[in-house]
């Protein structure tokens, strides 16, 4: 038992002996920390330590942090998902916002020819008007210069109506001086792309859902229609496209496979992509001025009816204004105050009426075929129209008959009363 009570004491001494130190340190410690953290008097807890000397000074205020405006850049080139030839025709979709979703549905159109390769390159917020934020005439001459493109796309306009600044004067929207400072801009990007004999191929703008707003970018784009001509360029007018029979802004309407749906966004301006798609397809009757396939471009491509509207009745969707543009006769005059009939009418034959006018206006297609020869709708068919009898031929044949029966006729008795001799 004692033994017991030895060891346990000699166990508890050695124990007090290993654990002496750390506590010294740590009672050190604490009291190192006291005596940097003095004790406040009454006097700093009422007044927040104003003459204390031994408070920290104050941080001063980090210095004003200078944000650089942001500048637009060329989004970079995607690897297209389908592998495409290396001689495939490089299409390259310039412009704003509106670009970017031309582009991705271009490229869902020609997703499974791999001798065309659409690349995007829309700069959102860009503009003619802002060669600040992004420089359009100048980003032409580089990318011509570095031959990244065949065929050039053009579609922009939305943030164009903003004043010009050109040599130290601001030009107001809608003036003579800001439009003629306009079409100087968008004609020196068709020169920089047309001087390198690459075609381009520049698209209107649509109908919008304010009617103030697309009244502003109707006025831009046939400022750009006539510098684009003017420059030797194609210019797309989709305006029609994509408008009611009224000529008012939609946002449903025929897809490709010709179901109504959405085709404009909630803000009256983008496309939703089936709408995207369908201007895709009107765009790509132009590129087919250009591209034969088989990763070529060239000029003078032989298709009668290609990039008109003759083109566009073999495949849905069809819409719009332009729809009674369709089966006007080439060449026919038509009177400026007559409202023309849209397609369906056109085709279709009218209903019997008991009124003469109104029947001899019906239209029958049996008319076609009996077209007399020589006229514009006789197809090579046609019928010979019978000579029409000559007048002074029958009057001079009648004169020696009626002469002949007069002298072959008895005299009359002249002693007769007249009622008798007449009777004769």
């Amino acid at each position: 038992m004692l033994r017991r009570l030895i060891l346990i004491a000699i166990i508890a001494v050695l124990g007090v002996c290993e654990l002496a130190p750390a506590l010294a340190y740590a009672q050190d410690n604490s009291q190192g920390q006291q005596q940097q953290q003095p004790r406040k008097s009454l006097f700093d807890i009422l007044f927040g330590g104003f003459g204390n000397n031994n408070d920290q000074q104050a941080t001063p205020p980090p210095p004003p942090v200078v944000v650089k405006p942001k500048k637009g850049v060329l989004p970079p080139v995607p690897k297209p998902p389908v592998a495409k030839s290396a001689t495939a025709t490089r299409l390259a979709v310039f412009g704003d916002t509106m670009a970017s979703d031309l582009a991705a549905a271009l490229d869902r159109f020609y997703s499974d020819d791999p001798n065309i390769i659409i690349i995007n390159q829309g700069v959102p917020g860009s503009s003619f008007t802002r060669p600040d934020f992004f420089d359009w005439n100048k980003t032409a001459v580089d990318q011509v210069s570095k031959n990244t493109f065949d065929i050039a796309v053009m579609f922009i306009g939305l943030n164009d109506r903003q004043s010009i600044k050109s040599n130290g004067t601001t030009l107001k929207v809608g003036t003579d001086d800001w439009n003629t400072a306009y079409k100087s801009d968008v004609s020196d990007f068709v020169q920089a792309i047309r001087g390198a004999n690459k075609p381009i191929i520049w698209v209107g703008l649509p109908a919008m859902g304010k009617d103030d707003f697309s009244t502003a970018v109707s006025a831009v784009s046939a400022i750009q229609r006539l510098a684009v001509f003017a420059g030797g360029g194609d210019f797309v007018d989709i305006y029609d496209r994509f408008v009611d029979d009224n000529g008012n802004y939609t946002d449903t309407g025929p897809d490709l496979n010709g179901n109504q749906v959405q085709i404009r966004r909630s803000d009256g301006i983008r496309f939703t992509s089936a709408g995207a798609d369908n201007l895709a397809y009107y765009v790509s009757q132009t590129i087919k001025l250009y591209y034969r396939g088989g990763g070529d471009v060239g000029l003078n491509v032989t298709d009668a009816l290609a990039g008109t509207d003759a083109a566009l009745m073999v495949r849905p969707p069809y819409q719009g204004l332009g729809q009674t543009r369709l089966l006007e006769v080439a060449g026919a005059v038509i009177p400026l105050s007559q409202k023309p009939k849209p397609a369906l009418e056109l085709v279709t034959s009218a209903p019997a009426s008991a009124d003469p006018a109104s029947s001899a206006q019906a239209f029958d297609v049996s008319q076609m075929l009996n077209a007399p020869v020589g006229r514009v709708d006789a197809f090579g068919v046609g019928t010979t129209p019978s000579e029409p009898p000559d007048e002074s031929k029958s009057a001079a044949a009648s004169a020696p008959a009626a002469t002949a029966a007069s002298a072959s006729a008895p005299p009359a008795d002249a002693s007769a009363p007249a009622s008798v001799a007449a009777t004769q």
